[in-house]
């Protein structure tokens, strides 16, 4: 039975902080979807003695331990000779995982190293977690402790190829082995508008503590509102239908997916859905919602175009924004974005358009309009909306980020016919 888990992350580029080790917190998010309990991440470097030490204790205190790292080819990869040491177990060498390694090799022509050979080498008893993404297959090994037995899961450190195996193949098989007839159901809300501390006050007391787990992530300047149901099946997936409806009446003009999903993303099914079109101005952002939007595959189903007018001349030339709007209001205005937003929807024959203009630092900033303040408008088939924001103190990048965030929100909500601007967040 498996309900306690230890994450084991290797490698000195994690531990001298010249890689940031992003696969734990992965590996943590999709433990705690499934009910497991994440009792310690243990990190250590490419010493022996204490990858010895990390792998005794991560045993001692977890029904299953998931290690990234330490598999390569190379004389400093040492999860695997580690492991058959203080398990008193001999390595063994799968033939398949060597031809398909040749294979990958002659794939690009090149012939293999011979050390790569050493990536085929496993601790006897151990069951390989094949690997379609890279050299190095992961195993999953099973050891007895004093009082329950230890499923020790070797992953390669490698992102890309670490995800899809964890994911495929090691969380059905702890599923399976939970021990109970269970499930978790998980529902995430991607929420744009609220601070945390406000999204936890709108949703207080609405699920409790016997129906649902809730739990929140600040990813700024997204924030996910996790709720989760352990029931049997059925009763489980009913009962999440159920709490995220209420979520959806409480604080639905504030969510803007489930799941995995960006903004752009949910623009671009919701446009591409109405058959709106939209175009984009702006000078702060410097193109970046140009960008983003256009990230998104499929984006030439609505959107039209950008225009990046940074200096004022060109916002009079090309945009046609009025020299006396600019001498009376000056560029960083919402008689400005307007004026922006309602040149780039008519030159682009677009159904509607957006326009940012702002300071984004670390210079330019003013008494009356310090840096971050940033103006954004919107015009669109019967919709003249214009706001200042600033967009809180930070990096020159930062705020052109938030400033983006906005504008997306403000481009969702006019699909779905709701009031734009309505987040709260950086109003001055």
């Amino acid at each position: 039975m498996i309900q306690r888990a230890v994450i084991l992350s290797t490698g000195d580029e994690i531990t001298t902080g010249k890689v940031v080790d992003s696969n734990s917190s992965f590996i943590a998010d999709k433990l705690h979807e499934i009910g497991v309990d994440l009792v310690a991440v243990l990190t250590v470097g490419d010493v022996p003695d204490r990858l010895e030490w990390a792998w005794r204790t991560a045993m001692q205190m977890g029904d299953v331990v998931i290690s990234t790292g330490g598999i390569g080819p190379t004389a400093d990869d040492l999860t695997t000779e580690t492991i058959a040491r203080i398990t008193n177990k001999s390595l063994w060498r799968d033939e398949p995982s060597v031809e398909k390694m040749r294979a990958l090799f002659a794939r690009v022509g090149r012939d293999m190293p011979e050390n790569n050979l050493k990536q085929a080498l496993f601790p006897e008893g151990a069951e390989i977690i094949l690997n379609d993404l890279g050299t190095a297959p992961g195993f999953r090994l099973a050891v007895p402790q004093a009082d329950h037995t230890a499923y020790l899961i070797v992953l390669p450190g490698v992102p890309r190829e670490m995800k899809p195996m964890l994911e495929e193949q090691v969380i059905p098989w702890i599923k399976h082995n939970r021990g109970n007839d269970k499930i978790f159901v998980t529902r995430i809300f991607q929420t744009f508008g609220l601070s945390e501390s406000a999204l936890d006050e709108a949703v207080a007391g609405l699920i409790k503590p016997d129906e649902g787990k809730v739990g929140f992530r600040a990813s700024f300047p997204q924030i996910s509102m996790k709720v989760m149901v352990e029931d049997l099946p059925g009763v489980a997936e009913a009962r999440a239908e159920e709490l995220a409806r209420r979520v959806y009446d409480k604080i639905g003009a504030f969510i803007y997916g489930e799941g995995d999903v960006s903004l752009e993303e949910v623009i671009c099914r919701l446009y591409t859905e109405k058959k709106l079109t939209a175009a984009v101005a702006e000078s702060c952002t410097g193109g970046l919602i140009g960008h983003r939007l256009t990230n998104v595959a499929g984006s030439s189903n609505y959107f039209n175009g950008c225009f990046v007018t940074y200096s004022n001349q060109l916002k009079q030339d090309i945009l046609g924004v009025r020299a006396e709007t600019l001498r009376q209001f000056g560029a960083v205005s919402e008689a400005c974005v307007l004026e922006m937003a309602a040149g780039a929807r008519e030159r682009a024959g677009a159904n509607v358009a957006i326009a940012t203009s702002g300071i984004a630092g670390p210079d330019g900033g003013t008494p009356e309009k310090p840096v971050g303040t940033v103006c954004i408008g919107l015009v669109g088939d019967g919709v003249r909306a214009a706001r200042q924001y600033n967009m809180m103190r930070g990096t020159r990048d930062w705020i052109k980020l938030l400033a983006s965030q906005v504008a997306l929100d403000w481009l969702r909500r006019y699909a779905l016919g709701l009031p734009v601007g309505e987040t709260t967040l950086f109003r001055r």
